[in-house]
């Protein structure tokens, strides 16, 4: 446990250990040590109850996109707030700012992605997806076509579907169920991991050639959907082969196969657009997840968007005319006020641009950590990033799971003013769009530091990383 400052600090921190159950909990870890209390937060930098400063290469989780403390957010906040605090959107009710939003959205997603439905976060807006393929193919008159095929190390959210669609390791603890019937996973696009003697274009055929087998296995007629972010964000960053993306939709659209893109992470400008499916990847997919950067955080918000086709389908076609599904908060005019003011200050100052520019930048000065001991991988595109820890460079083996590298890590940064996030052997990074060429030179040089102090520390107790 940090030392704290004050009693008030060690009340706040006692309160939080005996009653918060934090999501992702590690029990041992957090009982020893409990949590990092924050205080206060401007811009790309939080504070704790310490008055420790800490430059948040984390983002949040992905999402402090224009940065803390905006008084211009909060002043549309609170103006919001007072003329009308909550308006259901149910049925045939709605409100202005769910309006204006939805069009506002409309306007940015490619090809005839016009449709939005209105959630809380990005495991709500998956859940809609999910069950949004249900009803499409149900009103198309194929209620046998449920099933969804999605990836290994993919992380789609934490509700029951999201987290059955997700399949990072890490979280398939024995304790809790899935669904597993209708969900089917295949290789997530670990380039760095291929197999043994595979260029990428060889590696992409394979992939593919696995999807087309799973379709194959399951039944055509049986396969309503499939998931994907763009580039596997807590999956470990993982950028797809050249032409992967596009050579899964267009076997999506041969089979009738709802294309869901998951841009909970990648949309609203963390690659340097509003969403990278069409501009980063030259597909149009069929449904769009997005939360996160919507409202940079602010307040919790996302949108399930979706193509005309679909809404004709849904709204004209085999249904009783009636849509089952939705939220209490769903369309709430505060956070839709929040997402709005969001989208004009990302427009009006440039924002998309300094991540193209910056973003490069980064992805340069990382790659220079490649000559470090410990680092295997550097990858990554935008503000997207991702280290992968090793123990030896050569072989690509990964230490023992109890070592936490990247836990290990990510505290040595952390004791130098740095949050990067440790997921197993990884440190992943996702700051706020707003960083700038200092910001990331101060990364940089602290998580280097960080990486050496920890290589020297494992050699003391005896391993040897090569």
């Amino acid at each position: 446990m940090t030392e704290l400052v004050n009693d008030a600090s060690r009340q706040i921190w006692e309160k939080d250990l005996r009653h918060n159950l934090h999501p992702f909990t590690e029990f041992p870890t957090f009982k020893e040590k409990g949590a990092l209390i924050i205080e206060s937060g401007e811009g790309n930098n939080i504070k704790d109850s310490n008055g420790q400063t800490y430059l948040d290469a984390v983002g949040g989780l992905w999402c402090t996109n224009i940065g803390l403390g905006n008084e211009e957010m909060a002043e549309t906040i609170a103006k919001q707030v007072k003329k009308l605090a909550y308006s259901s959107i149910f049925t045939d009710m709605s409100n202005e700012p769910a309006a204006e939003l939805a069009a506002t959205i409309a306007a940015l997603t490619p090809g005839d992605l016009n449709r939005v439905h209105f959630a809380t976060g990005g495991s709500t807006a998956v859940d809609s997806a999910f069950r949004l393929v249900h009803y499409y193919q149900g009103c198309q008159g194929k209620p046998d076509k449920i099933h969804v095929i999605a990836r290994h190390q993919a992380y789609h959210g934490s509700t029951y579907a999201a987290m059955s669609l997700g399949r990072k390791k890490s979280d398939r603890t024995s304790q809790f169920h899935f669904i597993t019937d209708i969900i089917h996973h295949i290789t997530g696009p670990d380039i760095y991991r291929a197999p043994d003697g595979m260029n990428e274009d060889e590696y992409c055929d394979y992939l593919v050639k696995e999807f087309e087998g799973k379709i194959a296995e399951i039944g055509p007629e049986k396969v309503g959907g499939f998931i994907a972010e763009p580039i596997m964000g807590a999956g470990g960053v993982l950028v797809p082969p050249k032409d992967y993306l596009k050579r899964i939709r267009n076997i999506c659209r041969t089979h009738d196969i709802l294309y869901i893109s998951d841009e909970v992470v990648t949309g609203f400008g963390r690659l340097g657009h509003w969403f990278a499916s069409e501009s980063v990847f030259n597909i149009i997919p069929d449904i769009i997840t997005s939360a996160k950067g919507l409202s940079s955080g602010y307040l919790p918000i996302s949108a399930t968007i979706y193509s005309d086709r679909i809404h004709q389908v849904i709204s004209e076609g085999h249904g009783n005319g009636y849509f089952p599904h939705g939220f209490t908060y769903s369309g709430h005019p505060v956070c839709c006020v929040a997402a709005l003011k969001n989208i004009e200050i990302i427009e009006r100052e440039n924002i998309l641009q300094n991540v193209r520019d910056v973003g490069q930048y980064f992805g340069e000065q990382l790659d220079a950590l490649k000559e470090l001991p410990l680092v295997g991988d550097v990858r990554g595109m935008g503000l997207m990033r991702c280290v992968e820890n090793v123990m030896n460079k050569q072989t690509r083996e990964c230490f023992p799971e109890e070592i936490q590298i990247g836990k290990r890590i990510s505290d040595a940064a952390e004791e130098l003013g740095l949050l990067v996030r440790p997921v197993g052997h990884l440190n992943i990074m996702s700051p706020g769009l707003t960083l700038n060429h200092t910001e990331v030179d101060e990364i940089v040089s602290k998580l280097g530091t960080a990486i050496l102090k920890v290589n020297t520390e494992l050699k003391n107790e005896g391993w040897n990383p090569c």
